[in-house]
């Protein structure tokens, strides 16, 4: 029983580590266009001027 005082809280720190890291994608816009990404991958085409 005394494991579970040390592996709770380890767990809500990961958990909160991942939520900040979680918000932090999310505020840096990497989930904008997931549509048009795959599109390009499949896409035979060279594209040479890629958006920044």
């Amino acid at each position: 029983m005394n494991v579970l005082s040390y592996l709770i809280p380890i767990s809500l720190i990961l958990g909160g580590i991942g939520l900040l890291f979680f918000i932090f994608t999310v505020r840096s816009n990497q989930y904008d266009d997931p549509e048009g990404d795959a599109q390009r991958i499949l896409s035979g085409e060279w594209d040479d001027h890629p958006k920044p």
